[in-house]
């Protein structure tokens, strides 16, 4: 009986956990394999809960990984993005930056980092993966860089098969770059906590589907 007691209590120390903590798992599900992020809502809780947002909405289901970005010098490095791409229907408000100086996450093996454009105070759902370190990303004088906040935990595996996926197309920064059959993103469930969708309007599930 003791044994027992003892056996549940460690499911639920560790099952608990990684929300105690300020971790939040959520795993991408993916054509190409699954991958498993950890969500720092600790030190960076603005842009963890703009990203738990789409999640918790189903606002990255049916998207995809569309971008491979390879070092010349080492195409085994650099990262990989995904997201809503320009997709207006299942954006949210915009996300107000939390640069690295801030936050102290940096762009090392397999962080996550939040995309803007050329507002950096606009970010959406738009997310990359890094494959080795990316210290330009960073946040330095002049330039405060992008958001990273979390890593991947499993599946870096699957991160770096789409880093090798055939590129081409593309414009301006992205020239080149762009995945010739993007990786559909089927799904991103939340594994931690008790899931919080929006009442908002869902209107890319409205009329036929792709």
């Amino acid at each position: 009986m003791r044994f027992l007691v003892l056996i549940l209590a460690l499911f639920t120390l560790a099952n608990s956990a990684p929300q105690s903590s300020g971790i939040i798992r959520v795993r991408l599900e993916t054509s190409a394999g699954n991958i498993v992020l950890a969500l720092d809502a600790k030190r960076a809780p603005k842009t963890a809960a703009n990203f738990l947002a789409y999640v918790d909405d189903g606002r990255l289901d049916g998207t995809e990984f569309y971008r491979a970005t390879r070092r010349k010098a080492d195409p085994r490095f650099g990262f990989i993005q995904g997201g809503i791409g320009t997709d207006a229907r299942r954006m949210l408000p915009p996300l107000v930056l939390e640069p690295t100086s801030q936050t102290g996450i940096k762009h090392l093996d397999g962080t996550v980092s939040m995309a803007h454009g050329p507002n950096e105070n606009a970010a959406n759902a738009n997310f990359s993966i890094m494959v080795g370190p990316n210290p330009g990303l960073d946040a330095r004088p002049g330039n405060r860089g992008f958001a990273a906040f979390g890593r991947v935990i499993a599946g870096m595996d699957v991160v770096r098969r789409i880093l090798a996926l055939p590129t081409g197309g593309g414009r301006d920064a992205m020239k080149g770059q762009m995945i010739l059959k993007p990786v559909k993103l089927i799904r991103a469930v939340r594994l931690d906590g008790v899931a919080k969708p929006s009442a908002r309007v869902k209107p890319w599930l409205i009329g036929p589907q792709r």
